[in-house]
């Protein structure tokens, strides 16, 4: 079975030893919201940049792999590999975590566009963003389960 969280499997563990609210994704995302500051940024962190490294190295799991094919990322022009290399960089270093979106549900030029405006916003509200992003992901790996 595919891991619905990115090399975090204390967020499954955690909600499998709560009482469940008899949903699923209700039960996750609970766990992620009681989540010290410095779990939700491991959890954040544990993703890959979009058009990354892992993604030329054949690192990514393989959810992210499919996630980031479906929305072109995996047939970038060296220009747009450029563009998001250098946006990636730009995120990382304002924020100290990597870029999170749910690629299903855009294109490249929605992740694009989203990383320039999200550049401007402040780290909590990026903490913020990135969390529910990650459920959004979570809804949809769970869903593919059904």
């Amino acid at each position: 079975m595919a891991a619905l969280f990115e090399h975090s499997p204390w967020v499954e563990a955690r909600a499998d030893a709560a009482p469940s609210r008899g949903d699923r994704h209700a039960d996750l995302m609970a766990v992620v919201e009681a989540a010290s500051v410095e779990e939700q940024l491991a959890l954040i962190r544990a993703h890959p940049e979009l058009a990354g490294r892992a993604a030329i190295d054949r690192t990514l799991t393989e959810a992210s792999a499919a996630e980031q094919a479906s929305a072109g990322l995996d047939r970038l022009t060296p220009a747009e590999y450029a563009e998001f290399h250098a946006l990636n960089a730009a995120y990382r270093e304002r924020f100290d975590f990597p870029f999170i979106i749910c690629v299903r549900l855009t294109d490249k030029a929605g992740i694009l566009a989203a990383m320039q405006a999200r550049l401007e916003n402040e780290r909590e509200q990026e903490i913020a963003t990135a969390l529910a992003e990650i459920g959004k992901i979570v809804r949809l790996r769970l869903e593919d389960m059904t």
